[in-house]
Order: C-alpha cells, then structure tokens, then sequence
C-alpha cells in the first residue's frame, strides 16, 4: 500500500473573500497545510506524494455565468481565471506548497469539477496515471468544495480502483444540504472519513 495526498482546489476564489467563496474555505487550507508539514516533518512519512488540483479557466464557456444569473448548479459566477489571483492557490496553503510533487490543473475550456480530469504541467498526464505510475494505491483527500469537486474527486477515484479516505476536518462544503447528500454519497460509493488523527 502507498498512500498520497489529494489537495481540491484550495484557491482564492473558493475561500473567504473570493467570487466564489465557501464558508470555511481558509480554515481548510490551514489544515491542509498542517497536516503536509505535519506529515513532512515527522519521523515517517505517511503520504508518498502530496498533490493539488486547481480549477484553471480560460474560457469555460456556459460555466461562467458571464450576462445571466449564475444558477449555482451549472452556471457559476467568474472564478479561478488561469492567471488571476483568484486562481493562485490560498496564501495559508504556502507552507505546503514546497512538499506539493503536482499541481494537476482542469477546466480550461469547459466545466470541470473532478481532480481527475485535470493534467500535469506536462500537459499530458492525468491524476490517475500520475499515481499509478508511483505505485499509489490508498488516497486521502481534502478541499473544497466537498458537495462539488471534492465530490467529483472522490467518486472518480473510487471508480479509478483508489481506496479513498476523506478527511472530514479538511473539507468545506458550499450549503449544509448538498453537503450532507455529497457526503452520504462518497461515503455509500466506497470512501470512508477521518479526523484529524487519521
């Protein structure tokens, strides 16, 4: 068994003070950074690869909800723009980022919510190729926002043949209903939770 870490899309525009924020979001992204220094400094190393996935848009096309209301379920506000501060990942994730072996980036051209949909700075690798090509087997995952793309994540992993783990204390969901089915949901595909004494 190897074990990585999964970071979703802790960015600017996903955390307090974004156009897309989610109650709770900079609270996730110190955690995460906690727990990658955590794992980093210690005795022995959990994680075998810590990696994060970004929303990086261009032109989404009818993601963005440029002229019309956003309906919050396929038409979004303007967020994570490929360049914009919004995009840049939050600046209580920085600790960490120096441990982060990936940065796997989605969305460029259309809607993307799962990690695995997005490519390695290579511009070829997949999430899913990039583990199994460093014998990962078990992932933990964290982010935002557990009803959407943490979601999209975890279920895409399951389907991948992953074991997942989903770090309850490292997720922020964007309303408390859709929160609690996504989690039901990950939880009924295969995924178990944990704390932070994971």
């Amino acid at each position: 068994m190897s074990r990585a870490l999964v970071l979703v899309d802790i960015q600017n525009d996903f955390c307090e003070g974004g156009s897309l924020a989610v109650e709770g979001g900079a609270a996730v992204a110190a955690r995460a950074a906690e727990r990658v220094l955590a794992d980093r400094d210690g005795a022995s190393a959990e994680y075998a690869a810590v990696v994060a996935t970004a929303d990086w848009h261009h032109d989404p096309g009818e993601h963005w909800a440029r002229d019309d209301e956003p309906n919050f379920t396929t038409t979004w506000p303007v967020h994570c723009a490929a360049g914009t501060p919004g995009a840049e990942f939050h600046p209580s994730l920085a600790p960490a980022l120096p441990h982060v072996d990936a940065v796997f980036r989605k969305g460029a051209h259309e809607a993307a919510y799962s990690g695995f949909e997005g490519m390695a700075s290579d511009g070829v690798t997949g999430l899913a190729d990039w583990l199994r090509g460093r014998g990962v087997t078990d992932l933990d995952v964290g982010g935002i926002a557990t009803d959407h793309c943490v979601r999209a994540t975890v279920l895409d992993a399951l389907r991948a043949g992953f074991t997942v783990r989903l770090l309850t204390d490292t997720i922020a969901g964007v309303a408390p209903q859709t929160t609690e089915a996504a989690l039901a949901e990950m939880v009924d595909a295969g995924a178990t939770t944990a704390g932070s004494g994971a």
